[in-house]
């Protein structure tokens, strides 16, 4: 089987370690990949953006299964022009996907169908975003529409913040045209959740609940970045509140898009706040999550290629038998010093023998490259380092030793992933 992963990230990293894992004998390739997925990946000379580029080479390579990770190129429509060669490819289609490259899109979708989400209001006109802020008075939370790499949320606790927040993203254009557009939301109140799952257009079969932090700081405190770590699973995600979420806002989702022409094969990840009267969606991805993917693959014991597989060809999940690890997962992301600014690269990297040979300890690549030199930094999010224990405790402190062995310069984690759990005692 010749398998292609289009991404060169820590999820994409880590999709091909799970698919590896359940698939040894096959034939992987990826697109540009970091320094961690080439001992395993043949390399494609071709960026994830170069959808046409991209698919005529895996028509010519007789590719049996595409499997996209980030978010850009399904915006782009990479699986619309894979169907058109005739490829089985796992990701949501152009119209689709708007559940994540348009915010604007998903809001209005929730509310016609119902779905418990924040109270919001969409503007093109930055006057009239200012005028409504005035009105609401904060906290208050403004998002750029368009796909800002994960940090086009910013949660104001202020009517200045807010209005700034305007000023950047609709008159600055901090985050480019996806700024041009902007929602502008109620600031909801309770727990965060990240619910992973695998949707063939009419069922959603549900990953291991995670959480995931995305603020720089300790404490959660800072600007957001595209994650600094994450864990699983999340004891409050109990199966109870899971079929809720499925009642109330998987399954009614997944008609709403039908009902819009834009049925979704692929990851919906559903981010969530767990408020007083219930759980309600905060956004909806339309791909794995990152760092998400690296503590929920590896508590995955049924195989991820045969879910990927049967919706990439057109197959029904109804029944599908998923089967998960006892146990729990961390991970801690190294970043550059500067990160989510600017940063140096090329910082050479050592990972220690006490680090590779670990079983429990699982090493993610994102932001790295492999030259001359050996393993280098190349990007603001280095590595993923992932431990898996028994237990929260005994995950988190693989976790961490990880993080401090791994070297380079500038080097910056947070030692405090996991907190409010381990801080329930469990």
């Amino acid at each position: 089987m010749r398998i292609l992963i289009v991404g060169n990230g820590g999820r994409e990293h880590t999709l091909l370690w799970k698919l590896r894992e359940d698939a040894p004998e096959a034939e992987f390739f990826a697109t540009t990949p970091n320094g961690g997925m080439l001992e395993h990946a043949q390399a494609v000379p071709i960026a994830p953006g170069e959808v046409e580029a991209l698919a005529g080479w895996a028509s010519s390579q007789s590719i049996d299964l595409t499997v996209v990770g980030p978010e850009a190129p399904l915006a782009s429509g990479i699986v619309d022009r894979f169907r058109v060669h005739g490829l089985p490819t796992f990701g949501p289609t152009q119209a689709a996907a708007r559940i994540e490259s348009s915010k604007a899109f998903a809001k209005d979708l929730l509310r016609d169908a119902g779905v418990p989400s924040a109270e919001h209001r969409v503007f093109r006109d930055p006057a009239a975003a200012e005028e409504y802020i005035r009105e609401q008075g904060a906290p208050i939370v403004v998002k750029a529409s368009g796909l800002a790499a994960g940090k086009g949320a910013i949660v104001c606790e202020t009517v200045g913040k807010a209005l700034a927040a305007i000023q950047e993203m609709m008159v600055d254009l901090r985050f480019g045209e996806a700024g041009r557009e902007v929602v502008v939301e109620e600031c909801m109140a309770g727990e965060e959740l990240s619910l992973l799952t695998i949707a063939d257009g009419e069922v959603a079969i549900p990953l291991v609940p995670s959480q995931d932090h995305k603020r720089i700081g300790e404490g959660d405190t800072g600007p957001n970045t595209g994650g600094m770590g994450a864990y699983a699973p999340v004891s409050v995600a109990t199966s109870e509140l899971i079929d809720q979420v499925q009642e109330e806002i998987l399954l009614p989702t997944l008609r709403a898009l039908a009902e819009e022409d834009a049925l979704f094969r692929g990851c919906l990840y559903a981010g969530l706040m767990l408020t007083e009267t219930g759980p309600r969606v905060v956004e909806y991805n339309c791909r794995f999550g990152d760092p998400e993917a690296q503590v929920v693959l590896p508590l995955l014991r049924s195989s991820l290629l045969d879910l990927l597989q049967t919706v990439a060809e057109g197959g029904s999940l109804q029944g599908a038998d998923v089967e998960f690890v006892e146990g729990a997962a961390m991970t801690t992301v190294l970043a550059s010093e500067g990160y989510p600014g600017s940063y140096a690269k090329g910082c050479p990297i050592e990972i220690p023998a006490s680090v590779r040979e670990d079983p429990d300890l699982l090493v993610f690549h994102a932001g790295t490259t492999e030259g001359e030199n050996g393993l280098a930094t190349s990007g603001g999010r280095v590595l993923a380092v992932t431990g898996v224990g028994e237990d929260l405790t005994e995950a988190s402190e693989l976790s961490r030793r990880g993080a401090q062995e791994i070297q380079f310069e500038g080097k910056y984690f947070r030692s405090d992933i996991g907190w409010r759990e381990l801080n329930r005692g469990l």
